[in-house]
């Protein structure tokens, strides 16, 4: 879905679930996370609750986000399986799920693939000097651990979001490598729909003392990445972090396309309230974009699903006539 040479912006109308904010990692610059045991769990009473309130307000997407349960934790089992139950859960009430909860095994990621129409996970980046610094407490931030989950959503055919998280102590070079990596990736499965490029931005939870990353160096990084991403991925900048109109539309000028889940709130950076749609709408047409929603699948993976999601799809599709 290149939409390169046309005056598109797409995002896609959101609701984000979340089955717990506890997490094993502290990673020094979260503002999402609770400690093992803090947090109760979302029901699926709850959830269907919310579900059928969104009924009528034309969401598509169900985005899973979670806090990540250690692998060999005894919690783990019941984690999967309250995750994936979200998932089914969604897609019998007509929702389209994207699932985003850490790195997961192979038998995890294969599973999830029948109830999800897509899924994620951020590379942030892939140079191992964070281990010493804001990922020192984070074992599942090892760089060949979020590797491989490209490698294995691209061997299950898994269309597949990633990116970059920008201003947490890394370099320029950093920033090329880890966008090269993706690259390559892709080019071998062909599987990333989007690439984020997401700036540090300080919330009062987190114990990471580092200013924002600079949104007036946030062009210059997406023309660069534009050079390095093939032209079927999709590059995407979460708006409510670029706080002034005229640096968002230069990002979108330097090749930004997609604008991300618009839901009530941004659960990972919540102290940033998302722009709604009317409000980028009229941001955008002021310099001559159109800003048109999206299903979290492109079309070029819908060949990927199997039949049932593949039709549930198309009737959004239709519905939004995509």
């Amino acid at each position: 879905m290149s939409l390169s040479g046309q005056n598109i912006v797409t995002y896609s109308p959101a609701y984000t679930i979340v089955p717990t904010y506890e997490c094993f990692n502290r990673c020094s610059y979260c503002n999402f996370r609770t400690e093992p045991g803090k947090s109760p769990w979302l029901t699926l009473e709850a959830a269907k609750e919310i579900f059928l309130q969104l009924k009528n307000q034309n969401v598509c997407e169900i985005l899973i986000l979670s806090g990540e349960v250690h692998p060999h934790s005894a919690r783990r089992e019941a984690w999967f399986e309250r995750i994936y139950d979200l998932c089914a859960l969604a897609l019998a009430m007509g929702f389209l799920p994207h699932t985003n909860v850490g790195p997961l095994s192979w038998t995890e990621m294969q599973k999830l693939k029948t109830v999800n129409v897509s899924m994620g996970l951020m590379l942030e980046q892939l140079t191992p000097k964070l281990l010493n610094t804001v990922h020192r407490h984070a074992p599942s931030k090892l760089p060949e651990v979020r590797s491989q989950q490209l490698q294995w959503a691209g061997d299950l055919k898994i269309p597949f979001t990633t990116g970059l998280l920008l201003g947490i102590g890394e370099t320029d070079a950093d920033w090329w490598e880890t966008l090269t990596a993706i690259s390559e990736s892709h080019a071998h499965y062909h599987h990333i729909q989007e690439v984020i490029l997401q700036p540090h931005s300080p919330g009062t939870v987190q114990t990471f003392d580092a200013p924002p990353f600079d949104p007036h160096q946030l062009p210059t990084v997406i023309a660069k990445a534009r050079e390095i991403l093939p032209a079927d991925m999709t590059i995407q900048i979460p708006p409510n972090l670029v706080e002034d109109e005229n640096w968002l539309l230069a990002c979108i000028a330097a090749g930004a396309r997609d604008l991300g889940g618009i839901s009530p709130k941004d659960e990972v950076n919540p102290d940033y309230p998302h722009l709604q749609e009317q409000e980028l709408r009229n941001i955008l047409e002021s310099r001559g974009w159109e800003l048109v929603p999206r299903l979290p699948l492109y079309p070029q993976f819908d060949e990927w699903l199997g039949a049932g999601l593949q039709q549930q799809v198309q009737e959004w599709r239709e519905r939004f006539k995509l």
